[in-house]
């Protein structure tokens, strides 16, 4: 058991959650086509039910246009905001869950071969590309995801001007291994050389100028979101454990290991495998017999508990920023009373 207010080691400070509040899908809808809204956004950590959640949003919008309270034949799409939902190949792993979006459409799944070193960058361009023809469409884009990095690319996003030293992200970083730094530059940046990797201080300070310049608007491109609503699906450390477990019950059962076999059956090297984290890091470690079951099932239980805390404390701090975000109960209703999301 962690003792109260002592971080552990690799783990972040626990941030006191955030109150739920209702809200009123239908209002946002319409503040969306007034215009006061351009993206409606639905991010929460893992195992959250941030999904479900937007496909109800969705389906909101639908019924309001059968209803004639908006445009006819007016819909709601899913833009996805997961780092690693892009890849084809990687669903059980990543937990796609397709058939969860019955008839909503979606975008930004699949879109790229496995042992691709897909990047924020790309990622920038490609929600601009999809988030302009929904409008065009008369839709509503509802983004959706954890990747605190890929949700503020999508809704936020900016360009670089110079960078101080951030001496709490440091010492953030440094509870971090090596190979998960590298991954979370690459996920930020195309490495060119290696320069920025050549010793741990380099790597730190790589995505120190990373982050900073992720959240610093010096100049906005005219073609992204200007204008987001945020809402958080919330859920308590307690219940989110115990979902993630049940999950990876759910995975190992429905194959997640024999999805990663073949993978490596279809010319992925190990590393390349290790590279995109939790599931795929933990069950080759498995299959290349560095781990046994018992052990791999209970370290990735673990890092993935460990990898939902980083979600929140992310999202916490885009909040700390002067984001506002609706934090709401997933599992209620899409269609609350009370508060909308003006301000």
């Amino acid at each position: 058991m962690e003792a109260k207010g002592i971080p552990q080691k690799g783990v972040p400070p626990m941030a006191e959650l955030p109150q739920a509040e209702e809200i009123n899908i239908n209002d946002i809808v319409r503040q969306y086509l007034d215009g006061q809204y351009d993206l409606i956004c639905i991010l929460g950590p893992t195992a959250s039910g941030k999904t479900g959640y937007a496909v109800k949003v969705a389906h909101k919008i639908s019924e309001m246009a059968e209803k004639g309270e908006i445009a006819g034949g007016t819909a709601g799409e899913i833009i996805s905001a997961d780092s690693r939902q892009v890849y084809r190949g990687m669903d059980i792993g990543t937990g796609k869950d397709l058939g969860e979006y019955g008839d909503v459409a979606y975008h930004l799944i699949d879109i790229v071969d496995a042992g691709t070193k897909y990047n924020i960058y790309e990622y920038q361009r490609d929600f601009e590309k999809v988030w302009n023809e929904v409008r065009k469409r008369g839709n509503v884009p509802i983004l959706c995801g954890g990747s605190g990095l890929y949700i503020e690319a999508a809704a936020m996003g900016y360009s670089l001007p110079d960078v101080p030293a951030d001496p709490d992200l440091r010492a953030e970083l440094e509870m971090l291994d090596t190979t998960a730094l590298i991954r979370m530059l690459e996920s930020m940046k195309k490495l060119h050389n290696t320069t920025d990797t050549s010793s741990r201080k380099r790597l730190i300070r790589a995505i120190e100028i990373a982050v900073y310049e992720s959240e610093h608007p010096v100049s906005r491109t005219s073609a992204l979101p200007k204008k987001t609503c945020f809402i958080g699906t919330l859920v308590s450390r307690e219940d989110r454990n115990a979902r993630i477990d049940r999950r990876l019950d759910a995975r190992l059962a429905e194959g997640m290991v024999e999805e990663v076999r073949r993978l490596m059956d279809s010319g992925l090297k190990a590393e390349d495998l290790i590279y995109y984290g939790l599931e795929y890091k933990f069950v080759t470690l498995y299959l290349t017999g560095v781990l046994e079951f018992d052990d791999m099932k209970k370290l990735l239980a673990t890092a993935i508990h460990q990898f939902a805390k980083r979600q929140m404390t992310w999202f916490r701090g885009m909040e700390r920023r002067g984001v506002k975000i609706h934090w709401i109960n997933a599992q209620r209703t899409a269609s609350g009373r009370q508060e909308n999301c003006a301000g």
